[in-house]
């Protein structure tokens, strides 16, 4: 009996042992659009000369479907290893594709799928609002605070809350089920799933940041094959994750110079956030640039209009402006709570920054003008910044103005019925509102905390019908808490003076409470949950809700990867 069982261990370990380690790009179950184009490559685990690979593509040599502009690496970045590129490929016929790779004995087998988009257009325009970080507690939050609620119903609805089309996204990575921004935001616009951290590229093993397989961005496809208008709007710095998706290739998306001059190569018509550091050579005061490039002259010498405020950008004549680029901060804008509502000194340095809805606006009027139609992507960034801080005032601050922000998209439509809607985040926060914060109840901090018929209704006011609360410090506020954080002095009060700053790094490199609100009366120490080295809380694996109207937004529906979200657009716009 011992023998046998011996027998079926060895003879269930050797298939392990003799499993390929070659890899393919474009992944396994890969969907590509017809004609957009890719990178293909195939990396070997061995050094080889190209006659020992053989390489089918539905049973035909690649080169017959992918062309034969073949590059071979014998040793990759000098290592033991080969590779074999293709770039810039495309498949033109929509179909399955099966491709098998054997070397020396091992094979290895991917499949994809090539979709064809119709011949009829369904819609002249789309709009894609991306709230990051957006969770269903930021919008439950959002509308309490900017709707209100009586006697269980709420008194009036959100303008994302009457899409009527919904489903749900899956956010997850291929190399994790955790994901960040730039992956989950590629994987919109180039219907590729990839790595944490990649844009516009799967994650291979090359050391270069720029020397992955390429996915053709939708910013990049929809200016190669259509005269359509694109447009990028956040309050964001321009080179972070998610509008650096709209155009961008590479493994870091920490590499925001590279990525400004892919913004100028690709060349979106309306591009309004902050980053001008990066727009700005070396030698400028407050430029983060290493080189002496600047794109600010760039753009403008390739007939942008330039505006770097809001006075400047609600003076802007849409009958006149063709390109618009508008920079607004250095870094990532300031939140809409700290601009409009607090007086602090947050804002001293730009104290004329435009409000989402202001760029929204201008951006729409804008590209509008175009008669071939426009796509434009519109992120409400500091969701994410604030969330990550535990700073839920001004996440649900940010979320409101995304809603308003929807708002000028929907009344947009009405005027512009061909335009399809969407609104959806990049990935999930895990936070809850669990009830009230009532000051005027007996005891410690928890104490005041009430939960089920205890927690009964806040009193926040909103006399100037504005959408925001009149004051955020009220006496019985929303209870909300956050799922992941490390160590912190939770104070249950909003942060008027600047955003929070919840742990601080020690000389070990660790991770501790922000000593500055253990005074702070009532303030609770709480342990965190989260690696030591984690100064902040982090993204949840949480499924992304997804709602949409207008021509096309019927293929919103049930569960989606967020890749699909990329076939839903260029199915509604027809691309070809």
């Amino acid at each position: 009996m011992k023998k046998n069982c011996l027998a079926l261990l060895i003879g269930a370990i050797l298939p392990l042992c003799s499993m390929a380690q070659n890899v393919v790009y474009p992944i396994d179950r890969a969907t590509m659009m017809e004609g957009s184009k890719f990178d293909f490559k195939v990396e070997f685990d061995e050094v080889i000369k190209p006659e020992q690979a053989k390489i089918l593509i539905n049973g035909k040599d690649f080169k017959e479907l992918l062309g034969n502009n073949v590059e071979f690496v014998e040793k990759e970045d000098g290592k033991d290893v080969s590779a074999l590129w293709v770039r810039d490929t495309s498949i033109a016929q929509a179909g399955d594709y099966k491709v098998d790779v054997t070397v020396n004995g091992k094979q290895t087998e991917v499949n994809w799928s090539v979709y064809a988009t119709p011949d009829v257009r369904k819609a002249k325009n789309v709009i894609l609002f991306i709230g990051d970080g957006l969770s269903v507690a930021h919008r439950t939050g959002a509308r309490l605070l900017s709707k209100g609620i009586n006697e269980g119903k709420a008194t009036g609805r959100l303008a994302m809350d009457t899409l009527p089309y919904m489903g749900l996204i899956g956010t997850s990575s291929t190399d994790s089920i955790a994901t960040d921004s730039a992956n989950t935001a590629s994987a919109y616009m180039a219907g590729h799933k990839s790595a944490v951290n990649a844009l516009g590229v799967y994650a291979s093993r090359s050391e270069d940041n720029f020397n992955h397989p390429k996915q053709e961005t939708i910013g990049e496809l929809l200016k190669r094959r259509t005269k359509m208008s694109v447009g990028i709007v956040s309050d964001a710095e321009l080179q972070d994750a998610t509008p650096a998706a709209v155009v961008a290739h590479t493994r870091r998306r920490a590499e925001k110079a590279a990525i400004t001059e892919m913004l100028y190569n690709v060349g979106p018509d309306v591009m309004l956030g902050g980053g001008s550091a990066y727009f700005l050579p070396k030698s400028t005061p407050g430029s983060k640039r290493k080189d002496d490039k600047n794109f600010l002259e760039a753009f403008q010498n390739a007939g942008y209009q330039l505006v770097t405020n809001a006075t400047e950008l609600n003076a802007v004549d849409s009958t006149k402006t063709q390109k618009l680029l508008g920079l607004f901060h250095t870094g990532n804008l300031n939140s809409v709570l700290d601009r409009r509502f607090l007086q602090n000194d947050t804002t001293k340095k730009f104290p004329d920054q435009p409000d989402l809805t202001e760029m929204t606006k201008v951006a729409l009027d804008v590209l509008s003008k175009n008669k071939e139609g426009f796509f434009l992507m519109v992120e409400s960034a500091l969701i994410d910044k604030a969330s990550h801080p535990l700073d839920w005032e001004r996440a649900f601050a940010s979320t409101i103005m995304l809603d308003q922000s929807v708002e000028i998209a929907k009344e947009f439509a009405k005027t512009h019925p061909d335009t399809l809607v969407i609104v959806t985040g990049d990935h999930t926060h895990g936070i809850s509102i669990i009830g009230t914060v009532d000051d005027d109840k007996q005891g410690d901090m928890r104490e005041k905390v009430g939960t089920y018929q205890n927690a009964g209704w806040t009193n926040y006011t909103d006399e100037n019908k504005d959408g925001y609360p009149d004051r955020w410090d009220v006496s019985k506020r929303l209870a909300v808490f956050f799922a992941s954080f490390p160590d912190y002095y939770e104070t249950f009060r909003p942060k008027l003076e600047r955003q929070f700053v919840p742990a601080i790094k020690t000389e070990k490199g660790d991770y501790i409470a922000n000593e500055e609100y253990k005074s702070v009366e009532g303030a609770m120490f709480r342990e965190g949950n989260l690696p030591r080295s984690a100064d902040t809380g982090v993204h949840a694996v949480d499924d992304m809700l997804i709602q949409a109207q207008g021509p096309g937004a019927e293929a919103i529906h049930g569960y989606m990867e967020n890749s699909d979200l990329f076939k839903v657009i260029v199915d509604t716009l027809a691309v070809k």
